[in-house]
């Protein structure tokens, strides 16, 4: 009778069945009035604009995975999803879209933009959440959220407005990240460093009243025009005597300082450096010490400004070329040098940014920060692995005020409202229509919008209702986990942490799972201009979405970056293909089996019965730990070894003649074992191969206890009986039948030849233990006449292994070809023989012993052992057969 399985396992067309059916049925939906303890992870929400890569892969199926296996476990489980509204980003799209159709969006105003943000939001935003899907994700998306949608928008007011009210925000004019093209400020962590090849230009400035120069050296030429002073080293005897004398500055002649710093490195070019603390960070905190000018030259397209003199409306890079040909002219340009240094550029445009003064808002974030260090500390949230702790710490206690404004259109605007009337500004949760100082009605809303992390930090309790008192909130908060790349360790945990202990008063999180990278085989990080990126949409098409994720799982070793080829997820698509193919061939000898009410108990289990039944148990009890300690791949690698070697190799195999036997009672009890550890083995793998199991699950015999596989309980350690002993003693069986396999295969014995086998046991126990594993040894080992004891009658010649202490001999006339055997072993001596030589002449090398390290030695020393303990038997080998010629 044909099963219920179709010969092949199609993935597309069992995966898109089965995520639609899971959502048709609310399976993913979370119940906030349910008695069940809570089990909450919120997503890291991918950008609006993103598309599926590696790490959402990883990341999503690591989550996904801690979801199905804490659901079948008895909790009531919310994976939150949504995403995020991505401001740069998502403002960088449209601008394209409407630059494209040859439209500004200055000149369509930012009510228009805004609104034209929305219309592509709707029409093409979200498409990684379809994505998603096709990854298996089982979130809850009926509470699908967005980081502007209206519920989490008054949750941002909410906290701008208290936290200023606390005196924790604040308006300052600093020294920013500038990006020209974006014509936003942006944070640090926003910046990205690439090494690029430039140049160390050397420029004279002359020393007042003297014919001396001085020789400043500068990556950035056109920063001199708003240079305030040169800086030397306090202890450089070479200007000691020129401290407080000035120098004219070239192009603009303007007057300016020399003055002692000690953070001027001597060693550094000429020693003397420029200071423009307006372009320079570090410069920005020598001006402030010595009460510096501070001249900012360029415009917030990079352009220069009116304080540029001659070179007033150039490009940067413009004015660069024109101020170094004129320096030249001048003969103020000593020399040029190539010069590599690290570039900082926008993270979104990668345009080179720009140090600028700015007035900006920010967070005075120290007093959060500290209540953030002691949750991590006293292990209110746990950091797994805890090297990451170090990290966390490192940021956190060097944690710089937050600037969070944005000079873009797209995102939550800034609710604060200056008054024309007076200095005062207003902040309101709801839009002002009075100064709150003077009364005035002359009010300007604040053009900025809050950086994108500001509402991200909000994620965990934002997006359950907050500030709303919510059953959601009071039933999921705090989460249970947060599963995300170390990559946003600062950027999104810990502002979490700070936000979640301010205003729910609790960590938004009890653990954090910090995963490691996807790279490609080689260890490469994936980048487009390598061209070694492999995109996980095509992988799904191609091997299917549960290959894909177990291979994910199976190399997700903590601590360590993932190393990924086709070749692994081909290798997993395997693994899926056996357990389809094992599953059909149970099925096959089901058709007559009624599972209801199954009882082991009530049978006399076979040898082979008990050591599958206790196999399973121990792979039940190292998953749920290894789940348990974030340990997936141990959880992959366990469910691998199990079904693949033990389960398919072995049980199915051993199992057939009670199955095809003629004795209903033997065949009954085989049924019930194999239902039992494949329909069990389904609920194991389920979390990481979410379709295929549940397609097999619900095609096994008898009624379905559940609508789903998802609603199954995961296995637990101890519910189906263990018989170690027995399971020792059927791993004595198989070692023989291995055994016997290998002589044959070392001999080249064709699979169809029956054999005889003699096998010597020294105990009694070995002996009982044989003799109940006959009928499995005459199968599997394809033996034909087999005689067991204790001191047997041994055959003139045989080849032969050790299992245990039983001694396998198998009588070598008639069971070869005798001068074949003879050309191979001789041919197999030769070449250990060389091994043994080139390991011999290395260690007897008394220079190379002397230098090699202790573990090289070692390892050669065990390679001599290994390959004289082979010569030997070779060579006992060959004088065996040489004595039946």
């Amino acid at each position: 009778m044909e099963p219920k399985l179709p010969k092949g396992y199609e993935p597309r067309d069992v995966e898109a069945k089965w995520y639609g059916t899971w959502e048709q049925q609310g399976q993913f939906h979370a119940d906030p009035d349910s008695p069940k303890d809570h089990y909450s992870i919120v997503i890291p929400p991918p950008n609006v604009t993103g598309v599926l890569h590696m790490g959402h892969a990883l990341n999503n199926t690591l989550q996904d995975i801690l979801c199905r296996w804490k659901r079948m476990s008895g909790h009531e489980v919310l994976w939150m999803p949504g995403t995020d509204h991505a401001g740069i980003a998502t403002q960088n799209v449209v601008e394209k879209q409407l630059a494209a159709d040859g439209i500004d969006r200055h000149a369509i105003g930012r009510e228009k933009f805004v609104e034209r943000v929305w219309q592509w939001r709707e029409e093409s935003g979200g498409q990684i959440i379809n994505q998603l899907k096709r990854l298996g994700a089982s979130c809850d998306w009926e509470r699908e959220r967005f980081t502007m949608d209206e519920g989490l928008s008054k949750a941002v007011r909410e906290v701008f407005v208290r936290l200023f009210e606390d005196g924790l925000i604040y308006r300052a004019n600093r020294l920013i990240n500038w990006c020209p093209r974006c014509h936003t400020a942006l944070s640090d962590l926003e910046v990205e460093h690439e090494e690029k090849k430039g140049h160390l230009w050397h420029l004279r400035y002359p020393v007042e009243g003297t014919d001396r120069y001085l020789v400043v050296a500068t990556t950035r030429p056109e920063t001199m025009l708003g240079d305030t002073a040169v800086a030397v080293n306090p202890l450089d005897e070479r200007y000691a005597d020129l401290i407080g004398k000035t120098v004219l500055l070239p192009l603009v002649n303007r007057k300016i300082p020399i003055i002692a710093d000690e953070y001027v490195d001597k060693e550094f070019g000429s020693g003397a450096v420029k200071i423009t603390p307006a372009h320079d960070f570090n410069d920005f905190e020598i001006g402030k010490r010595h009460d510096l000018e501070v001249i900012n030259l360029l415009d917030e397209s990079g352009n220069v400004n009116e304080n540029g003199g001659p070179y007033c409306g150039q490009e940067r890079y413009e004015a660069r070329a024109n101020v170094v040909a004129d320096l030249e002219e001048q003969g103020l340009l000593e020399k040029i040098e190539d010069y590599g240094n690290a570039v900082g550029e926008c993270y979104r445009c990668r345009t080179v940014i720009e140090p600028y003064m700015s007035k900006q808002w920010y967070v005075d974030v120290k007093p959060l920060a500290k209540e953030a260090i002691a949750a991590v500390e006293t292990g209110r949230t746990k950091i797994v692995p805890a090297q990451w702790e170090k990290t966390y710490y490192e940021w956190m206690y060097n944690i710089q005020d937050w600037c969070i404004s944005r000079q873009i259109w797209w995102g939550h605007r800034i609710p604060a409202w200056f008054c024309d009337d007076c200095d005062h500004i207003t902040v309101s949760k709801e839009d002002a229509s009075a100064c709150g100082g003077c009364g005035s009605k002359n009010l300007r809303q604040e053009t900025d919008v809050l950086d994108t992390w500001f509402s991200s930090a909000l994620w965990p309790f934002s997006t359950m209702g907050w500030p709303d008192t919510t059953e959601t909130l009071k039933k999921f908060y705090p989460t249970s986990c947060l599963v995300t790349g170390f990559d946003i360790l600062f950027f999104w945990v810990a502002r979490m942490m700070m936000m979640g202990l301010k205003f729910m008063g609790e960590v938004p999180f009890k653990e954090v799972y910090i995963h490691a990278l996807v790279r490609d085989a080689q260890g490469q990080k994936m980048s487009k201009s390598k061209g070694n990126v492999i995109d996980p949409l095509t992988v799904i098409e191609e091997y299917g979405t549960d290959a894909f994720r177990f291979t994910l799982a199976a190399f997700a070793a903590m601590g360590r970056d993932i190393k990924l080829s086709t070749d692994r997820i081909a290798g997993y698509r395997n693994f899926t293909n056996k357990l389809w193919n094992a599953s059909r061939f149970a099925l096959m000898n089901l058709e007559d089996f009624d599972p209801e009410g199954i009882d082991l108990g009530k049978y006399e289990l076979s040898l082979a019965d008990r050591w599958i039944l206790t196999r399973f148990a121990e792979a039940t009890e190292a998953t749920g730990r290894a789940l348990e300690e974030y340990k997936y791949n141990d959880a992959a690698n366990t469910l691998y070894a199990f079904t693949w070697h033990e389960f398919c190799d072995w049980y199915i195999e051993l199992v057939k003649d009670d199955l095809y036997g003629d004795d209903p009672a033997v065949k009954a009890r085989a049924q019930a074992v194999l239902y039992a550890v494949l329909e069990s083995l389904l609920r194991l793998l389920h979390p990481i191969m979410p379709f295929v199991t549940e397609e097999i699950w619900q095609a096994l015999p008898g009624a379905r206890p559940c609508a789903s596989i998802m609603q199954a309980a995961y296995p637990a350690a101890g519910a189906v009986p263990v018989d170690a002993e027995g399971a020792a003693q059927m791993e004595l069986v198989m070692e023989i039948i291995r055994g016997i396999r290998n002589i044959r295969g070392e001999m080249d014995v064709p699979p169809s030849k029956k054999i005889a086998a003699v096998l010597d046991c020294r105990s009694d126990s070995s002996l009982a233990v044989v003799s109940a594993g006959e009928g499995y040894i005459r199968t599997l080992a394809r033996v034909e006449e087999m005689n067991s004891g204790v001191g047997v009658e041994r055959p003139g010649q045989a080849a032969t292994q050790v299992a245990g202490d039983v001694e396998i001999l198998l009588p070598l006339a008639g069971l070869i070809n005798v001068d074949e055997e003879e050309k191979r072993l001789l041919k197999e001596i030769a070449k250990v023989e060389k091994d043994v030589a080139m390991f011999t002449k290395k260690l007897s090398n008394e220079k190379f012993v002397a230098n090699a390290p202790a573990h090289v030695l070692e390892k050669d020393r065990g390679k001599l052992k290994d390959a004289e303990e082979k010569l030997g038997i070779l060579q006992q080998s060959l004088e065996k057969i040489q004595a039946l010629k």
